[in-house]
């Protein structure tokens, strides 16, 4: 349990703005360093067998300009690549998105750390007004990259690959997950959100990721 929430702990998390083709949007924002080499990270963030592995295999035309899609459902556009420092894709999820877009980007910025290893930053933008957020707030995508960005560390350390269903249904998982919700609850006070608003946030966040026992009860008996 500790190494999971140690690597929780590893990243700052905040709420920002930015411009997106489809107008104003608010942003979600990881930084943390990984004790590896910027060209290893680079690797891993750009290689699909090796993406695969850590995040979701993925199919397309992997260059500038060209499409990808995740077995999840996630598609976009590759709009900029700069090996081995900078990585902005449109993102997108399911099919109706497609007829709204330039309302979300994920940008990764890669930057050498003075001692060895790499300082990792993923800015996931969203146009203001995207249905998620009034139910969940920034943890609507945020702990989902908090996840990611786990499977991630364990792979840059030792290959490992982690069964993502697996981790979110453990008992180490789930409290991962609610720690992750409520540290984006922390951001998004920070960043001026109503305290009430907030706190019903982080709840829906965390009833969304994992279930109640009885929530998780119900959803099995009726699948």
């Amino acid at each position: 349990m500790k190494d999971v929430l140690d690597e929780l702990a590893a990243a700052r998390r905040t709420m920002g703005t930015a411009t997106l083709p489809a107008g104003d949007a608010y942003t979600v924002e990881l930084r943390r360093c990984y004790d590896a080499p910027v060209d290893e990270v680079w690797n891993a963030i750009t290689d699909p067998e090796r993406l695969g592995r850590w995040l979701r295999p993925v199919t397309g035309n992997l260059r500038l300009g060209g499409s990808f899609e995740l077995d999840g459902g996630e598609h976009g556009e590759i709009l900029h690549c700069d090996p081995p420092r900078r990585l902005r894709v449109s993102w997108l999820f399911g099919p109706e998105a497609d007829e709204w877009p330039g309302t979300s980007e994920v940008e990764v910025l890669l930057t050498p750390s003075p001692a060895g290893g790499t300082e990792f930053e993923l800015v996931h933008a969203a146009a203001v007004g995207e249905p998620m957020f009034p139910t969940y707030g920034p943890g609507s995508g945020g702990v989902g990259w908090d996840l990611h960005l786990l499977t991630l560390a364990r792979f840059l350390a030792d290959g490992e690959v982690l069964d993502h269903e697996g981790l979110e249904e453990s008992p180490e998982g789930r409290e991962f997950i609610r720690r992750s919700a409520a540290a984006w609850g922390h951001a998004h006070l920070a960043a001026g959100g109503e305290p009430e608003q907030v706190a019903a946030a982080v709840t829906a966040t965390t009833e969304f990721y994992a279930p109640s026992t009885s929530s998780h009860a119900e959803k099995e008996s009726t699948t």
